[in-house]
């Protein structure tokens, strides 16, 4: 995530404005019902806080989207593992590498593409990696040996930035009070799209072919593209919030102001690229259990139930079952995608009654983050159970719906522990809540990619069975220890750490930023 520049703070007892009853004090005008929001909107007509509705919920889709489709360009070519190595003339198990290669790079593009996106503006980076992924999808689909395919997928990897960039968008976007659905909106789309992927590459990949699978997923790049420049604004907003309230009058974005946010990219005064944005700030958060745990317990637990299908499936059901590319990604995709659904729905309802709950008995509006783990339960025992129905079932020979099944719980439970991760870690240090996502970023795409180098030969040299039930206590047991000791210790250990000092890129930027109009006044004066 990048930085989500926002000077105002929540204020305990907050309520949304909807709910606000009347008083015997000032009269309800616009700006009187704006004070009560958070972050309060300014006066400008280009904060995006002041946009209509509608414009908000299609900036909110074309993240969604992308987030969606940087996925589907990781994963769609999974199902065409067959006809992909018959066609390179290598080893089956070998061709699950060139997208292990993009998953490593998913985790490493966003250190370049956020310091961007902080001085140039966020449809800079969405425009730019768009292209890139483009042309690159496109080049997938020309390649006469396999060497070449790797290198073209090591770039196509550093392309999808939404899943960093999204949520910063999101933030820019909505008040408080409307960030919980449209994270969850988000969330759902970019865990979905590894899955419709699968629904998609086994039929093209049956009928047309595995190049057709990338030409496709090209024009899909293409068409995003075109629909980014004429429809994706700068969301970007660093100047002072001021407010006036004696206005009646709620800034209107007109079509001169709108046509200005289309620009390709932008600068900001006072706002510098500098080295120490790149990679540092991040890390700094990994000294912090409340973040470093959380993100070491979801990175494990989403390799072995969510990577390493993806990455093996193809092989493991064509040798086991016998089934074609149409057949495989159709098993695959059906069942992880309505899998992540149902669980990504089911995480919500959980977390939102367990806060409602937890604020009724604490008389607040601010319960503790470590309220949120009441939920993790569930998703702390379904994963490890889906790992070992799926590795017990296939090590016997049972019929395929056993494995299927187990890949559904698994899918379901990530969806659970995922919400309740990130969250509680975000909940824990808001101001650098830009870090905190870009390292379990990190940490998800590196502890994943390495699954698909030795999964399958592990398997077949210990069997399936054994194989499972270690990823089952690797991720369900060894890792899940220090989160039982957050769930005791955290709020002493946050409190005895205190708040990370210069570590927030957006403080800084916020600070250059003020910094340079300051002086500027100063100068005219």
């Amino acid at each position: 995530m990048a930085l989500s520049p926002s000077p105002a703070t929540p204020k305990s007892g907050f309520v949304p404005p909807e709910h606000v009853e009347a008083t015997d004090g000032p009269e309800k005008t616009p700006t009187y019902e704006r004070y009560h929001l958070v972050p309060r909107p300014s006066e400008s007509p280009e904060d995006p806080l002041n946009w209509p509705l509608s414009l908000k919920i299609g900036i909110l889709l074309q993240v969604c989207w992308l987030a969606a489709l940087g996925t589907w360009n990781t994963a769609v070519i999974n199902p065409a593992y067959a006809p992909l190595s018959e066609d390179l003339h290598i080893p089956e198990t070998h061709a699950s590498y060139q997208t292990t290669i993009a998953i490593a790079l998913n985790g490493l593009g966003p250190f370049i593409w956020i310091p961007l996106a902080n001085v140039y503006g966020r449809r800079f980076v969405y425009l730019l990696t768009t292209v890139i992924g483009f042309c690159t999808a496109l080049a997938c689909g020309f390649v006469n040996d396999f060497g070449s395919l790797i290198a073209v997928r090591a770039i196509n990897g550093i392309f999808p930035v939404a899943m960093a960039l999204g949520p910063a968008t999101i933030t820019d976007l909505f008040f408080y009070h409307q960030r919980g659905r449209a994270l969850g909106c988000f969330t759902v789309f970019l865990t979905s799209g590894s899955h419709f992927a699968g629904l998609f590459g086994g039929p093209v990949g049956q009928f047309l072919g595995w190049r057709w699978i990338f030409w496709i997923t090209a024009m899909m790049n293409f068409v995003t593209l075109v629909v980014l420049v004429f429809c994706l604004p700068e969301t970007v907003y660093y100047k002072t919030r001021t407010y006036d309230d004696t206005s009646v009058e709620l800034p209107q974005l007109t079509a001169e102001t709108y046509r200005k946010l289309l620009a390709p990219w932008r600068t900001y005064p006072g706002v510098r690229l500098k080295a120490k944005h790149f990679v540092l700030p991040s890390f700094r958060m990994a000294r912090y259990p409340s973040v470093i745990f959380p993100a070491l317990y979801y990175g494990t637990q989403y390799c072995f139930a969510a990577i390493f299908p993806a990455v093996t499936y193809a092989t493991i059901f064509r040798q086991r079952f016998g089934w074609n590319t149409l057949q495989c990604g159709l098993a695959y995709g059906g069942t992880m995608t309505i899998g992540s659904i149902l669980g990504e729905f089911a995480a919500g309802r959980i977390i939102d009654k367990i806060l409602a709950r937890e604020a009724y008995r604490l008389g607040t509006d601010n319960p503790p983050p470590e309220v949120r783990f009441k939920g993790l339960w569930a998703g702390a025992f379904l994963v490890p159970a889906g790992l070992l129905i799926f590795g017990f079932s296939m090590q016997y020979q049972a019929h395929w719906s056993g494995a299927l099944a187990g890949m559904f719980i698994g899918i379901f439970g990530i969806q659970i522990i995922a919400t309740v991760c990130y969250t509680y870690s975000i909940d824990c240090y808001r101001i650098e809540g830009s870090e905190v996502s870009q390292l379990f970023n990190f940490i998800r795409q590196e502890t994943s990619f390495t699954v698909g180098f030795y999964g399958v030969q592990l398997c077949l040299r210990i069997g399936y069975q054994f194989a499972f039930l270690m990823f089952a206590l690797v991720g369900g047991v060894l890792a899940f220890v220090p989160m039982v000791f957050l769930m005791w210790k955290g709020a002493s250990i946050r409190e005895r750490l205190g708040s990370p000092q210069g570590v927030s890129v957006a403080e800084e930027v916020l600070r250059d930023h003020g910094e340079f109009h300051r002086q500027r006044s100063a100068a005219a004066a």
